[in-house]
Formats: structure tokens, C-alpha cells, sequence
């Protein structure tokens, strides 16, 4: 036959010691307590995501940085290498020039010998002899008059390929000093990338912008040209 028990006081009591209102603060508590150890792990959301954003938009424009430098790189870079061409074909056809002139003046010179030879034998000479050797010295100096003529059209031109070589070289200079500048900049923003730095930022902008001015001089044919640079890295 089932017994029934009754409840006693004691029983009560031990069922409200152990009611769910006491676990459940025990649970606040230990939460509490792990979200206290963990510390920073548990800051405020709303921080930690504006933060992210912050470090989004400074690798953003990072990125906006090198894109922008890399592609006026490869516009400079073109335009140097045809002038860098332009350099070649002055050049050589300034060397052809001049090895054409240097030809003249040796045929001249072996001309003014013959004429100096000639006019020796004139003086000792017959007067038939003599009218022979007039008719040859008047040869030679219509031969030695056509010489110095082609050798100051040639010279003027050889001259002419210089400066335009010079000119060229100037430009090539101020293309060589972007293309410096702007891959060190590059680089510097690669660093800045990874460390954040705002500082390292800046520094890579100014060298940037430096860059991007003497490639808009060559491309522009401006007269900026920091010589002493120049001389330095060459």
C-alpha cells in the first residue's frame, strides 16, 4: 500500500535554499566574473567596429595611393623610352656627322698638300711646265673651296644633333628622377600598409608628389631640372 509524505517544515526550507531565482543569480555571477577576466575581449562592440572601419578607409586610400602612382609611372615610363630612342638616333646620327666631317677635312688637308707641292714645282718650273701647273692649282683650289663648304654645313649640322640630344638627355634626366621618386614611394606605402603609420604616410605622399612633378615637367617640357640630384646619381 503507497505511503503518503507529508511536508515538513524543514523540507520547505531546503526547497527555497535551492529555488531557481538563487541559481540563476549564481549564473550572473559567473558570467560577470569571465567577462571581468576577459577584459578587453569583451569591450564594447560599437568601438571595436568603428575602429575596423578607421583602419579600413586608412588601407583604402592606402591602396587609391599606389594605384594612382603606378599608373602615372607607366604613362612617364612610355614616353621615357621613346625619348630614350630619340637619344639613340641623335646620337648616332650625330657620330656619322662628324665622322663625315672629319673625312673632308683629311681629303682637304691632303688637297692643301698637293696645292703647296704644286706651286713649289710651279716656281722651278718652264713656262710650259708652268701653264700645266696653273691649270692644276686652280683645280685644286676649287676643290679645297668645295671642302670648307661642305665641312661648315656639316659641322652646323653635327652641332645641331648635339643640342638635340642634349635637350633630349635633359628630359630623360627628369623622367629618371620620377621614376625614382615614385617607386620609393610605392615602397614606403607597401610599409604603410602594415604598419599604419600616418606619419610614414605622409612621407611617402611627399616624395610621391616630387615624383609626379618631374614627370609632369618631362612629359610638359618644363624647365625644372635639380641639377645637383642629377649629378649626384649619375
Amino acid at each position: 500500500m503507497a505511503k503518503c509524505f507529508a511536508p515538513t517544515a524543514a523540507n520547505v526550507s531546503d526547497a527555497l535554499s535551492d529555488s531557481p531565482s538563487d541559481a540563476g543569480e549564481d549564473w550572473r555571477l559567473s558570467y560577470n566574473h569571465a567577462a571581468t577576466t576577459n577584459g578587453e575581449s569583451m569591450e564594447n562592440p560599437s568601438e571595436l567596429l568603428s575602429e575596423s572601419e578607421s583602419k579600413d578607409r586608412f588601407t583604402n586610400w592606402v591602396a587609391i595611393c599606389v594605384a594612382v602612382l603606378a599608373a602615372f609611372m607607366a604613362v612617364t615610363k612610355i614616353k621615357d623610352d621613346n625619348i630614350v630612342q630619340a637619344m639613340l638616333l641623335a646620337k648616332s646620327d650625330s657620330v656619322d656627322t662628324w665622322s663625315e666631317y672629319q673625312s673632308k677635312r683629311i681629303k682637304q688637308h691632303l688637297l692643301e698638300l698637293g696645292l703647296d707641292q704644286t706651286i713649289a714645282l710651279r716656281d722651278t718650273a718652264t713656262k710650259q711646265t708652268s701653264a700645266t701647273l696653273d691649270g692644276q692649282l686652280k683645280r685644286y683650289e676649287s676643290e679645297i673651296a668645295h671642302y670648307q663648304k661642305d665641312e661648315g654645313e656639316l659641322q652646323k649640322k653635327a652641332r645641331e644633333y648635339d643640342a638635340q640630344y642634349d635637350a633630349l638627355n635633359y628630359r630623360d634626366d627628369q623622367f629618371d628622377l620620377s621614376d625614382a621618386a615614385l617607386s620609393t614611394s610605392i615602397a614606403m606605402l607597401a610599409v604603410t600598409a602594415l604598419t599604419k603609420k600616418k606619419w610614414l604616410l605622409w612621407m611617402s605622399l611627399v616624395i610621391g608628389v616630387f615624383g609626379v612633378v618631374m614627370g609632369t615637367a618631362g612629359l610638359a617640357g618644363l624647365r625644372i631640372h635639380p641639377g645637383w640630384l642629377t649629378k649626384m646619381l649619375s
